[in-house]
């Protein structure tokens, strides 16, 4: 069995609106090992993202505790979880979340400037992966969704990062457009043992999957 890489537990999330408490999270407990996809289905509104959010240190939880190789988050300076953020998690969201006015290639290469690497040859090997070299210079309102899609993943790739998170990666996508992100997704964790872990209220990806988890009214159960 492959080695846990990041896990929780017991995590809660509450937000406070007016004088009322809505429990989103009411104590996950989860592992996500090296090397593995892992799947977690839920309707609109299970706080799917809001547990993916926290897993990636975009968040932070009511209660409970996340650790990265067994390394509490909530232990980090502000300082080192932004660069836990950047070099060792990926994320790809549904809305793509590009940056408008720099091209394709300029998007990709972000998170290794900001890391202070310049991955320019890598972003090469990288849109060549996900079939778009011949759309390096393009801005992102000339690409079609998948594309877009396709793109947000090349991005997530540029620092190697440890573990990627999908937040809805085909939400916004037509059937053709999905199958070609989700044959990337596992092609790149079968050739590169890449972990992932996606969300997803698609019933039919998750179809005659391993480590598929169903999150309903914040309590997360293995299917």
């Amino acid at each position: 069995m492959n080695e846990v890489l990041l896990h929780c537990e017991k995590v809660k999330k509450d937000y406070y609106i007016s004088s009322k408490v809505l429990e989103v999270l009411k104590g996950v407990t989860l592992e996500l090992r090296r090397g593995e996809l892992t799947f977690i289905l839920g309707s609109s509104g299970s706080g799917k993202s809001t547990l993916i959010h926290i897993l990636g240190g975009l968040d932070r939880p009511t209660e409970g505790k996340v650790y990265i190789e067994n390394n509490a988050l909530d232990s980090f300076s502000n300082k080192k979880l932004a660069a836990f953020r950047n070099k060792k998690v990926g994320f790809v969201f549904q809305f793509y979340h590009l940056i408008p006015e720099l091209t394709v290639w300029e998007n990709i290469i972000i998170p290794g400037l900001i890391a202070r690497r310049k991955l320019f040859k890598k972003a090469d090997e990288l849109l060549a992966i996900v079939g778009l070299s011949d759309r390096k210079k393009h801005l992102p309102h000339q690409l079609s969704g998948g594309e877009l899609q396709r793109v947000a993943l090349a991005r997530a790739f540029i620092n190697d990062p440890d573990i990627v998170f999908c937040d809805e990666p085909t939400g916004n996508l037509d059937e053709g457009n999905s199958a070609i992100i989700y044959n990337l997704i596992e092609s790149l964790n079968k050739s590169r043992k890449q972990t992932f872990c996606i969300v997803t209220h698609e019933e039919s990806l998750v179809k005659d999957r391993e480590n598929v988890y169903r999150l309903r009214d914040g309590i997360l159960t293995k299917q």
